[in-house]
């Protein structure tokens, strides 16, 4: 599976892949219908999912090469990302190390088909069922 392919997946739940996702190692950055933003790291032996307000997004501009203006214009392109000074809401971790024996890096040789599942099963356990949640009526 590819990121295209992992975004389409996404999208028929409802889901949004950001730019600033990568598959090697897998690092998603996914935004959910509330417009929060769910982000999936697989590192070490630890497969993580932190959830943020929307507006711990950030646009960052890569510097040009040489910065001169002369024949690079001065800024380059513009990249998403999480704001250093974002804090998360909620927090999901699998650890690798007590349930499969993982003794290294084990979570980041993961492919990107691999993680999906552990992506969806945090994802899961971090949002509130339909059945839980309470329905309010309006007049």
């Amino acid at each position: 599976m590819n990121l295209p392919a992992f975004a389409d997946l996404l999208a028929s739940r409802g889901l949004r892949l950001l730019p600033g996702s990568h598959a090697v190692p897998v690092e998603l950055l996914v935004q959910l219908p509330d417009a929060t933003i769910a982000r999936f790291t697989a590192r070490g032996t630890t497969l993580q999912l932190q959830h943020y307000p929307a507006e711990a997004l950030t646009t960052i501009t890569i510097a040009a090469e040489c910065g001169c203006g002369d024949h690079h214009p001065q800024t380059g392109p513009a990249r998403v990302t999480l704001s250093r000074y974002a804090v998360a809401t909620d927090e999901r971790v699998i650890d690798g190390e007590l349930q499969f024996g993982w003794t290294s890096y084990e979570a980041g040789l993961l492919s990107l088909a691999d993680a999906a599942g552990y992506f969806f099963q945090l994802l899961d356990e971090s949002m509130p069922a339909v059945s839980e949640r309470q329905l309010v009526g309006v007049a």
